[in-house]
């Protein structure tokens, strides 16, 4: 807002109306310009600097701060009761004139330098809530008292890494278990064969993952030191400038920096540079475009042409309409000057060509900036921020010389990015009678000086003397790590480090652990049972004879190797294939693999919860249909309603009056657009159609947040937070009447015979998820007329809007057709009851506690009733790409999906229609509104007798069944075939999520593409994010991201079958292979009375779980049972998968027969066949056991791929050639005889021929499914 001077700025008339009701006030014609305010004698204004100031309500504080200063002064308590018409506490007055009535002495007792340096550094001490009030104040008397700005993403440092990793790593169960294993062969009694067999695979294991540990976090270190040393520029004073360099930095960079300096010298600021992590509260930050913004800071001024939006005639046009007025009109009467002022406003609006307003829009001004925050929200729309309208206008010397005259209240540091509270105030130099009085005192000071009367004048001195309080909200700051989008801010570091709120958003989410990883868990619990179990056995097959417990002991070392400490390693690994290949699919390019160890999980989904907008539908909006109670345009007559406004637009304004002719029209003395929307005209009780028509695109194009942005190539870009609001502006520009220029006081519309309406912006409310709405009060320029738009849900306005016979029937119309509505209306306001509302508003903004309630009450008692309706809008959103078709495959695939949307209960329903969500001819039952736990029950009662239903419920009648029939609802609910949940928040839509996990014990899948969808995909087994138009939130926070739904087809039916499916049979190849070794090793001690003595030892024990069978069993990750075509043209076979059938207790008993068959077979027929020598025994049996997995492994391949014959062939060549040099294994005169091999081969014949049989039988016999369809 323009607080220059400028009578039509809305805190100047509401303090004027203020004024007036007093008797203070000019009259309405009465100049307010700077020009008049200087003719005011100095005294007048500085008189009487230690008056008291009137205390008023508005501003109560809750907290306490005390004062705190380093040279012994005495400390004063802010008291955060009373709030005196500062803004401040009570008590800050009276301390803080305390303060300057000793200034003076403080000075000459300090070596600083001159008081005058802005400095925001926190003074006071910290208390419980954190709150913090900002004053400026001497750098020498402060005390930081909050966080250092610095960056720390690292989870270790020099002295924790080790300690911290090893840590996590034994603190399971099986790593703890292989660590006491290799420390046991430091006892001689538990030794057996060499340490390195035991500690090797154990150490390999924890360098890997201690390896990419210090990789991980030395990577963060170095983003840390980057972030933290970024440069960044100071304001200071000049006089303290020398001091600051030359206590920082090294020589060289203080010798630049003095370099710098002296390129400053003779102004009273200067710039240095310091890096990030130097940053304080209170400093005075100068950013520049691209720039990171290094801490939360208050946004003071921006600077540079294109800092802001590049809107607007607005404060030019107010600025040489005010200097017309105040030369050729200052001492008229009101009417013959509102008369004037008026004519002028319509001529020079009129005439204004289109490229003179474009370039006039350029030069900017406004004192906003637009702030990028992926980084922080995920969000990709450019978010505009406005700087404290009494520091926008001054210089950056004025700034580092406000000393004590202006403090900042903070509250506490909280999490929510959308929320700040705060006020800035601004007093009034008591010492300087000379200077000039606050801005927005000054304001009234212009209009006063030309009243009479010695008691006026007295009552403007004592208001000259109240301190100036800005409500700050979260427009006014700038959070850490957003980048300032365009042109230059300075800013005021309110938070830092650790209290920022990028910081405290930063959070780790629950670790989610998959449903094939807990299976496999439990088999080696029973795996762990089963060692314990042989090793007691054998001993008690001995008698417990001698140390018993010594050889149970020495048993378990032998038999460690049924727990396979590589399982891990090679599950790990093959997880991290299949996130490769997922990333690398060309179908679905651009997904993200963002938790590497869920792939699996993808093969077990049973229920699919996924939102609606931009997840089934497209999130780019149209609008279809626009409806006005007797009249309705569709898609195709837009045509019409743009002929409609042509027509108003120059009935309005005639064609003389846009050749330059400045006669106004006659019923309307001069009135444009908004003055004659809607009056009667010549008695008429109803307004033609083009009126109304014009009224309706008119609320459109004004009633919005969206900002014009101008690209370098002259394009023009719309930036806002919702493409609904684009998609609305873009429609309005379609039937003739653009946007062409914003910023935070102003707009202009452009109609398309050249016509430029230009309209003040008084006050904007926001929408919000609660509220529904969003509103604006504008004021039209050329007549001074003001209009309250307002748009929103038809639940909400539908309370608001003035009572109506169509609304509700239209919407339900419109929501069956699947058009998203939304309710336009607006309120013509007088000045008094503008003003009424206005200081009621105002008053409630200073609040810190209960702010928002206090401005929506606000809101609500001023305007939000009987507001004229004016239409309805349907908008239409249309579906993905292939949603049909994906919806039906996953259905098919015994996928029960649910819609959880924020959406009517009518759009909804007919989405999922739509869709395909609902199965042809499947009976749709509609809950709405339950009111009591009886209807409830009705409810429950009936969907028992129709479980075939597609449940279309919202979500008061979902909560209510929550919260009064939980499980019995879940447990119907999750029989349905489909859910439709309308209406829901998004902590609803986490509930659900939670709700079906913990009574189904199923895997749950949910997809969504926006901020509000975090919450529900982080309460998922599975997460999926949708890169939208809202941004990449959801994306950001998922466990997989894709670029659309219908990817989630070859996501789970392709990449998740396969991914669980390799998996499977990896993990049981790997426990197999440890089984059928162990099993040798019991056999041999049974045979050798139960001695526990190893078999093998040394490098066999190291080659056999590494380079003999590593390769070729881990080629098993690129194995497939199916082709993907198959897979996607019968999606029946996903059935199967969720029920967990390739890893089973059924499967690992298979696997444990075979084990105990294939490993007593090679150890007997090795004994029978050589029973000369022991060396023979370990060649022959050895060789036997290698050759036996590989054959193995081969049997196990459905699909062979290129890398799996090579492993096998080279595993092969390496035992072969790897013989040679173990002669202390292996007689290179025994292994090269035919007896030998002869031998061994008939021993691989016996243990796996037998096994190749049954199985060809038993898939001829009992096929699986798959085998079906591949031939």
């Amino acid at each position: 807002m323009d607080r220059a001077g400028n009578s039509d700025t809305p805190d100047h008339y509401s303090d004027t109306v203020l004024l007036r009701q007093v008797g203070m006030a000019p009259p309405p014609g009465a100049s307010s310009s700077s020009s008049s305010r200087d003719a005011a004698p100095a005294g007048f204004r500085a008189r009487n600097s230690r008056s008291s100031r009137p205390n008023s309500s508005e501003n109560q504080y809750e907290h306490q701060r005390l004062l705190d200063t380093d040279d012994g002064d005495e400390e004063h308590a802010w008291g955060m009761g009373d709030a005196g018409a500062s803004g401040r506490p009570a008590g800050v007055d009276a301390a803080w004139a305390k303060g300057k009535g000793k200034g003076k002495a403080s000075q000459a007792r300090s070596p600083a330098p001159s008081s005058g340096w802005l400095c925001f550094r926190g003074r006071g001490r910290e208390v419980k809530d954190a709150s913090r009030s900002i004053t400026f104040a001497d750098p020498e008397r402060i005390r930081a008292r909050y966080p250092a700005n610095v960056v720390r993403n690292q989870k270790y440092n020099v002295a924790t890494f080790l300690p911290i990793v090893l840590y996590e790593q034994f603190k399971f169960f099986f790593n703890l278990y292989f660590l006491l294993v290799a420390l046991s062969q430091f006892i001689p009694a538990l030794k057996i064969g060499f340490i390195a067999t035991y500690i090797a695979p154990l150490a390999f294991v924890l360098c890997v993952t201690i390896g990419k540990e210090a990789f991980d976090d030395y990577t963060r270190f170095k983003r840390d030191v980057e972030s933290n040393s970024a440069p960044y520029k100071l304001l200071v004073p000049a006089s303290a400038a020398a001091a600051i360099i030359s206590r920082s930095g090294s020589s060289a960079g203080r010798k630049r920096a003095f370099a710098d300096l002296e390129e400053q010298q003779g102004r009273g600021s200067a710039m240095i540079t310091v890096p990030s992590s130097r940053l304080k509260v209170g400093d005075l930050v100068f950013l520049e475009k691209n720039q990171r913004v290094p801490a939360d800071m208050v946004l003071l001024r921006t600077t540079g042409g294109d800092s802001e939006a590049p809107a607007s005639t607005g404060e030019q046009a107010r600025a040489e309409e005010q200097a017309i007025f105040v030369l050729d009109d200052e001492d008229e009467p009101e009417s013959t000057r509102t008369s004037k002022e008026r004519k002028h406003s319509i001529s020079r609006s009129q005439t204004t060509a289109p490229a003179e307003e474009d370039e006039k829009v350029e030069q900017g001004g406004s004192g906003t900036c637009f702030v990028r925050t992926d980084q922080l929200d995920g969000e990709t729309d450019w978010k505009l921020r406005v700087a404290v309208d009494v520091t926008q206008q001054m210089s950056e010397d004025e700034l580092v010389q406000l000393g004590q005259r202006a403090s900042i209240f903070a509250g506490p540091p909280i999490k929510d990015i959308h929320t700040f509270l705060g006020n800035f105030t601004l007093h009034p130099d008591l010492d300087n009678p000379s200077a000039p009085p606050t801005p927005a005192v000054g304001d009234l000071l212009g209009g006063a000086t030309e009243f009479s009367g010695q008691r006026q004048s007295e009552n403007v001195i004592a208001l000259s003397q109240q301190p100036h309080v800005v409500p700050l909200t979260a427009e006014n700051v700038l959070w850490a790590n957003t980048v300032l989008a365009a042109g230059n801010a300075i800013g005021c570091v309110v938070y830092t480090g650790k209290e920022t709120r990028a910081v405290m958003n930063t959070s780790h989410p629950e670790t989610k652990v998959g449903l094939l990883d807990l299976e496999i868990n439990r088999l080696s619990k029973i795996l762990c049972a089963v060692t314990f179990a042989l090793s007691v056995g054998l001993v008690a097959l001995n008698g417990f004879r001698g140390e018993w417990w010594v050889y149970i002991f020495r048993f378990l070392i032998l038999f460690s190797s049924i727990i396979p400490i590589s399982l891990r390693v090679n599950l790990d690994m093959g997880k991290t294939v299949y996130a490769r290949q997922i990333m690398s699919d060309d179908e679905i390019p651009g997904t993200i693999v963002r938790t590497s160890t869920l792939p699996e999980e993808l093969g077990r989904i049973e229920y699919l919860l996924s939102d609606k907008t931009g997840t089934l539908t497209q999130n780019e909006m149209e609008l279809k249909k626009l409806h006005m109670g007797t009249m309705s345009y569709s898609w195709d007559s837009m045509d019409e309603v743009a002929t409609q406004l042509s027509i108003a637009i120059a009935e309005q304004f005639g064609a003389e009056s846009r050749d330059g002719a400045r006669s106004p029209p006659p019923l309307q003395g001069g009135n444009a657009l908004l003055a004659t929307a809607g009056a009667v005209i010549g008695g008429r009780g109803r307004r033609d159609m083009s009126s109304r028509v014009k009224d309706v695109v008119l609320a459109l194009a004004l009633c919005h947040n969206v900002t014009p942005i101008k690209n370098d190539d002259g394009s023009v870009t719309y930036q806002a937070s919702s493409p609904d609001e684009v998609a609305i502006v873009r429609w309005t520009e379609s039937v003739g009447l653009a946007l062409i220029a914003r910023d935070r006081t102003s707009m202009s519309l452009r109609a398309n015979d050249g016509t430029v309406l230009s309209f003040d912006i008084l006050e904007v409310f926001p929408f919000t998820s609660e509220s529904k709405r969003m509103g604006i009060v504008i004021r039209e320029r050329s007549t001074g007329e003001l209009m309250f738009y307002q748009k929103g849900a038809d639940v909400v306005m539908a309370r608001i809007v003035a009572q109506n016979d169509w609304l509700e029937e239209e919407c339900g119309n419109m929501a069956r057709e699947g058009l998203r509505t939304l309710v336009v209306a607006r309120k013509r306001l007088t000045e008094q009851s503008y003003g009424a509302f206005e200081r009621a508003y105002k008053a409630a903004r200073i609040q810190v506690d209960n702010r928002n309630e206090a401005m929506a009450n606000a809101v609500s008692e001023h305007l939000e009733h009987q507001l004229e309706l004016l239409g309805l809008t349907g908008v239409e959103d249309k579906l993905q790409e292939d949603v049909k078709t994906t919806l039906e495959l996953l259905r098919n695939a015994g996928i029960k999906v649910w819609m959880l949307t924020g959406d009517k209960i009518e759009t909804a329903t007919c989405i999922a229609i739509s869709s395909k969500l609902v199965a042809r001819n499947q009976y749709v039952h509609q809950v709405a509104k339950l009111k009591t736990i009886e209807a409830a029950q009705d409810t429950i009662d009936f969907l028992r007798s129709k479980l075939d239903c597609c449940l279309v419920i919202d979500g008061e009648s979902l909560q209510l069944c929550l919260d009064h029939y939980q499980t019995a609802f879940i447990e119907l609910a999750t029989q349905l075939s489909a859910v439709v949940a309308c209406r829901c928040s998004p902590t609803q839509k986490a509930d659900v999520a939670k709700l079906i996990r913990a009574y189904t014990k199923k895997r749950v899948c949910c997809i969504g593409d926006g901020g509000n969808d975090v919450s529900m995909i982080q309460a998922a087994d599975v997460g999926i994010g949708i890169v939208g138009k809202e941004g990449k939130q959801a994306s950001l926070a998922a466990d997989f991201s894709i670029n659309q739904f219908s990817f989630l087809t070859k996501l789970l039916v392709w990449h998740g079958r396969n991914s669980y499916k390799r998996s499977a049979k990896l993990a049981q190849f790997v426990i197999h292979r440890g089984l059928i070794i162990s099993i040798i090793q019991a056999v041999f001690s049974a045979i050798f009375y139960f001695a526990p003595i190893a078999l093998y030892q040394g490098w066999l024990m190291v080659g056999y779980a590494t380079i003999y069978t590593m390769a070729p069993v881990f080629s098993l990750v690129l194995d497939r049972d199916v082709s993907e075509d198959l897979a996607l043209l019968y999606p029946e076979l996903y059935k199967e998968l969720t029920m967990g059938r390739s890893l089973s207790a059924k499967t690992f008993t298979e696997w444990l027969m075979i084990s105990i068959y294939q490993g007593g077979a090679i150890m007997i027929l090795s004994l029978l066949l050589f029973e000369n020598e022991f060396l023979n025994i370990v060649s022959i049996s050895f060789t036997a056991l290698v050759l036996n997995e590989l054959i193995m492994v081969a049997l196990e391949i459905t699909t062979w791929h290129i890398y799996m014959f090579v492993s096998e062939i080279v595993t092969l060549f390496f035992y072969c050639i790897s013989i040679a040099f173990l002669p202390e294994f292996f007689d290179l005169n025994f292994v090269l005889t035919t007896r030998f091999i002869w031998k061994t081969v008939v021993i691989v014949a016996v243990s796996s021929f037998p096994l190749y049989i049954i199985r060809e039988v038993k898939a001829r016999l009992s096929p699986p499914s798959y085998s079906k369809l591949a031939h």
